[in-house]
């Protein structure tokens, strides 16, 4: 960091920490670190959510950032994320400069176990209090029904999932100016164990908010609301009609919210020109976002995967003059606004309550929404999957498979390809040259697959797990089809994605259990 930021001394770290095992300690280990080094070092003193380290580096204008979370995995993995002085997450250069620095200094220093100097050191502060307060201090602004939002009928459930969302989530209703939800008892006091669910993951669906929905059921609640354990992801589920619970996937939370900020800009901003309106999703996020800013005039921007990239890139937008409202990625991960540079599931959490609320007022559920939204705009249906696979050469085989040289398939099943996007080798054949213009990594698998109809498939690795993902989406124009008629197409597409690029029997790739 000193390399890259001679004034690191001066402007400091600031670090944060989940509630998982070891967790603190690793979070003093680098204080220590740090603070034996001369550098001022901002370290909570209690557990806080992943947004709030990116909160508090531009507030307190710090050099770097580390918080250590492994987020949504499972109870034996931990880790951490680092931020740079822009307020975003690493990205290339530094990210290789960090990685050498470790190779360069695999024997630690002697004083670096000293972490007596988390309690002896001046250079030490605790910015618990003062971030905390900040951070709702903003988030009350963006409250545009701050004055109703208290009268609704409307019950909310909400869970953290057994991490640090909780004391959290309460403050955020409190801001908006809503009663408070109903808490999930199992799961609202932090244990790094994951007692109550298989995987600690809110994205998981049904099999993780079982108890979310007995508990909504009991209060009379008809939205459920979950963040993961670091409470930088959302989940939201609602009771239907006929009494039946829909978890919305991230894609379709994106749409909501996406329609949602664009209409609260709308309400606040109404002379800003939309040409300077942008929002963002990742590559192998749906669509939605860009035939609604199509339609409506306003700037989509698509990136890789990884709010390290929207984050980066909404600095330049900003430097360029425009106004970001939103941007997120299907793993239920969401920036409402830019007061952090990253995903947030507290600010999310309370955005997606208020449209709630304002959509019961108009006799609505957010599943109407949903469907109104997908018949003035056109219908997109997603899905997102993964096998699991813990061989790497198969993983490489499987996708090399699929290039074989530089010659594409043309066909998946019924579908024909139209363009191949490779972002493994930089081959795009749908622009000039036939050279992408997203970044490129050859340390990782992606190929993108749009087909003729304008379909499109994903499949990639993942960075923190043993998983190949495959992302499929279909889209229609307005007042074409119907969602079964979609759902089939899509299902269609899925099975020959599977069958004919995958080959899970071929390879002993193990299914993801529902």
């Amino acid at each position: 960091a000193h390399q890259y930021e001679p004034n690191l001394p001066e402007k400091g770290v600031i670090i944060g920490y989940d509630a998982r095992h070891n967790s603190k300690r690793f979070a003093e280990l680098a204080a220590a670190v740090f603070l034996n080094q001369g550098v001022r070092t901002y370290l909570f003193s209690s557990i806080v959510p992943t947004p709030f380290v990116a909160f508090g580096m531009r507030h307190f204008s710090c050099a770097v950032g580390i918080m250590v979370t492994a987020s949504h995995n499972p109870k034996q993995d931990n880790g951490y994320k680092v931020y740079w002085s822009n307020g975003a997450q690493i990205i290339p250069p530094h990210d290789v400069g960090i990685a050498q620095s470790i190779l360069d200094n695999l024997e630690p220093w002697p004083q670096s176990w000293a972490r007596d100097a988390c309690s002896s050191s001046s250079l030490k502060h605790d910015p618990l209090k003062e971030v905390t307060n900040a951070y709702f201090a903003r988030l009350h602004e963006e409250s545009i029904f701050r004055g109703t939002n208290g009268k609704t009928p409307l019950k909310f459930t909400y869970s953290p999932m057994h991490g640090v969302g909780q004391s959290f989530a309460v403050t955020a209703f409190e801001t908006y100016g809503f009663q408070p939800f109903s808490s999930v008892r199992l799961q609202a006091e932090p244990d790094p164990d994951f007692p109550t669910v298989p995987f600690p993951n809110p994205e998981e669906g049904k099999s993780a908010l079982n108890l979310a929905m007995e508990t909504a059921d009991t209060a009379g609640s008809r939205v459920i609301l979950a963040n993961d354990p670091d409470a930088d992801r959302l989940a939201v589920a609602e009771k239907q009609a006929k009494g039946d619970w829909r978890v919305f996937s991230g894609n379709e939370i994106g749409a909501l919210l996406g329609w949602w900020t664009f209409e609260n800009h709308k309400r606040v901003a109404a002379d800003f020109p939309l040409s300077k309106v942008c929002v963002m999703a990742s590559t192998v996020s749906s669509k939605f976002l860009q035939t609604m800013a199509n339609a409506e005039g306003f700037q989509f921007d698509e990136t890789l995967t990884g709010f390290k990239w929207m984050g980066n890139l909404t600095i330049q937008r900003e430097e360029e003059g425009m106004k970001v409202l939103f941007a997120f990625e299907e793993a239920i991960g969401f920036m409402v606004g830019t007061q952090v540079l990253d995903k947030d599931g507290v600010s999310a959490l309370a955005a997606m309550a208020e449209m709630a609320v304002f959509l019961e007022r108009e006799g609505k559920r957010l599943s109407d929404q949903l469907a109104f939204l997908y018949k003035k705009y056109g219908i997109h249906v997603n899905n997102t999957s993964y096998f699991i696979c813990h061989d790497p050469p198969t993983i490489a085989k499987i996708f090399n498979r699929l290039r074989e040289n530089g010659k594409y398939p043309t066909h998946c099943g019924e579908f024909k390809v139209k363009f191949v996007r490779d972002l493994t080798t930089g081959y795009d054949n749908s622009k000039p040259g036939n050279k992408a213009i997203l970044p490129t990594s050859s340390s990782s698998q992606m190929i993108t697959f749009t087909f003729e109809d304008g379909s499109v498939a994903t499949l990639r690795t993942s960075g923190t797990e043993p998983k190949i993902k495959y992302y499929t989406e279909i889209r229609l124009p307005p007042g074409e089809g119907d969602m079964a008629s979609a759902a089939a197409r899509l299902k269609s597409m899925e099975a020959s994605i599977v069958n004919d690029f995958l080959q899970p029997t071929v390879h002993g790739l193990l299914p993801r259990q529902e």
